[in-house]
């Protein structure tokens, strides 16, 4: 994880009432010795920037989204959830799918209950959630795991199959992965990064397909 990241860990998880998880100890070293002489493995070849329109998927009326249908769009997935401090960021990401989607613009909901159990909800819940409190009309999807054990395919793929500063596990709710109209994963916002925030904005209009 690079620094910048790192240092959004912790606001993230407050936002959302989570304490962050434990650091992991650091490695020792061997002697110097050892260490001088050892030879470093050579780590096996990280498959970078995978296809996301590969991807079919189950949207929230139980149809199938085969993404492919969108290639030739920028894409922002967005992993979300109904009772978490950044949930208000709905009304945003709708108002950036209203203001670039005749320029082709596809914003994802991809509802997930992995962070601190916040999105308990059934599919019709969700819906009238995001609708009567939102008015979400941008596509929402079935409810998944974004990791885990039960990983869905896709965000398998946006959070190992990606190049370095994108790759990763996704941490918290409302991550917000970019994708190009080839369908490659070209950025990645964490949590408390806002939809409307300047930074994303010019990142969606450098994505949005020419001509």
């Amino acid at each position: 994880m690079t620094l910048a990241r790192s240092l959004l860990v912790l606001p993230l998880l407050c936002a959302c009432n989570q304490a962050p998880p434990a650091a992991a100890p650091a490695a020792v070293p061997s002697t110097p010795a050892a260490s001088a002489s050892a030879t470093a493995p050579v780590a096996a070849p990280v498959a970078v920037n995978g296809v996301v329109v590969d991807h079919k998927v189950e949207a929230l009326d139980g149809s199938t989204l085969d993404l492919g249908s969108l290639r030739g769009k920028a894409l922002l997935i967005v992993n979300t959830a109904s009772e978490c401090g950044f949930t208000p960021h709905y009304a945003q990401l709708q108002e950036l799918y209203g203001r670039y989607k005749d320029r082709g613009l596809v914003v994802l909901g991809f509802p997930s209950n992995d962070f601190g159990g916040q999105e308990p909800g059934d599919a019709a819940e969700i819906r009238e959630f995001v609708t009567s409190k939102y008015a979400v009309d941008f596509p929402m999807m079935a409810k998944v795991h974004a990791r885990g054990d039960e990983i869905a395919p896709l965000y398998k793929t946006l959070s190992e199959q990606t190049s370095e500063g994108i790759r990763g596990e996704v941490r918290w709710n409302f991550t917000k992965f970019l994708v190009d109209p080839e369908g490659k994963v070209i950025a990645r916002f964490e949590p408390p990064t806002e939809p409307m925030s300047e930074e994303l904005v010019k990142a969606v209009e450098a994505a949005l397909p020419k001509g």
